[in-house]
């Protein structure tokens, strides 16, 4: 009877320690303060900040969906960890909160060290975008359980806000401003609708479609916008951030009444320019308009709401931190908790 070991059954424990070498230096980078551990722990150590007199943690916690199809077919591997980073960093951010640190998950069914590292290495420049430690993680080896080539990711951020300064909309009032931050394209949401047109369909990732600035399959991967920065140095200027909502599954549609408090959205749809990549997508489909407003972002990311005597210089702020911005509309107690367009 042959012996039997764990790597004959899939689980290559030498692969890990491969991974874990080739992403040290990636994890490093992000160090900020607060940090106190390295890799290796049972769990990643920070310490709050100081400063605060009534400190209020906030976690968020996503994936990527279904985009990490695309990524598999294309071979491509360093977009995906930002899109990792930033679902859960926006999401913490739009209670007004400073990420602090994030915390990743890989499982696969054989692990490949260098696919994995191009992963962490987005993560990690994620994690520095949004001014947040990676401090650990989990890198999960479970043959069978995953096609060959392919895995998940999944993320975990903490961020800390005063209590005083916590945004959930019950400020809002009728009347204030609504202004919509500029998508990098299609973002991490909606991906089974379009993996089904592109399959169904038969188009060809490899294509530049009229309007495009690259190929079909480069858009569609380009990473998700992480806004964190230009937002907090919006709030740390003075602007009253009185909503944000991040625009995610269910589009504009169910995203932008979250950061309400339960008054209406009225959007004025010629207001911002909506990129090609979406007016591609409706003519594939056909896709309806509402049903375009409810799956995409049709080219805004964020949406915050503000006075409406400080939407021209809070605009000006976020355009001079490169951001693109434009005046969307204004909240209206007419229709609660609906969007309206215009």
């Amino acid at each position: 009877m042959l012996l039997m070991d764990y790597k004959s059954s899939g689980v290559d424990i030498e692969a890990g320690y491969a991974l874990v070498k080739r992403i040290r230096h990636s994890v490093e980078r992000t160090r900020r303060p607060g940090v106190l551990t390295g890799l290796g722990g049972f769990g990643g150590l920070f310490a709050l900040p100081t400063g605060y007199r009534e400190p209020v943690l906030v976690a968020g916690t996503d994936g990527v969906g279904t985009k990490l199809k695309l990524a598999f077919a294309l071979n491509r591997h360093d977009t995906i960890g930002i899109d990792c980073v930033a679902m859960c960093a926006n999401d913490v951010l739009a209670q007004g909160a400073e990420p602090l640190f994030f915390l990743d998950y890989l499982a696969t069914g054989k692990l490949l060290p260098e696919q994995m590292a191009q992963v962490v290495e987005g993560i990690a420049t994620g994690c520095l975008e949004a001014g947040c430690a990676l401090i650990g993680g989990e890198t999960a080896e479970m043959p069978g359980f995953y096609a060959p080539g392919e895995y998940d990711v999944a993320g975990f951020c903490v961020g800390v806000v005063e209590r005083e300064a916590i945004i959930d909309g019950s400020r809002v009032r009728s009347g204030d401003a609504l202004l919509g931050l500029a998508s990098s394209g299609v973002h991490s949401n909606g991906f089974s609708l379009i993996r089904r047109l592109v399959d169904e369909r038969g188009l060809d990732l490899a294509t530049t479609p009229p309007g495009f600035a690259c190929d079909l399959g480069t858009t569609l991967l380009t990473p998700t916008r992480i806004y964190v920065k230009a937002i907090l140095a919006a709030i740390r200027a003075g602007f009253d951030l009185k909503g944000i909502a991040h625009i995610t599954g269910g589009g504009l549609v169910e995203n932008i009444p979250r950061g309400l408090g339960g008054l209406a959205a009225r959007l004025v749809r010629a207001s911002w320019p909506v990129p090609p990549i979406f007016e591609w997508l409706a003519q594939q489909g056909p896709l309806e308009q509402p049903e375009m407003e409810k799956t995409f972002n049709l080219g805004l990311g964020l949406v915050v709401v503000c006075p409406p005597e400080q939407a021209d210089s809070l605009r000006q702020f976020l355009a001079e931190r490169g951001e693109s911005v434009w005046p969307i509309g204004e909240v209206s107690a007419d229709l609660s908790g609906q969007v309206v367009f215009v």
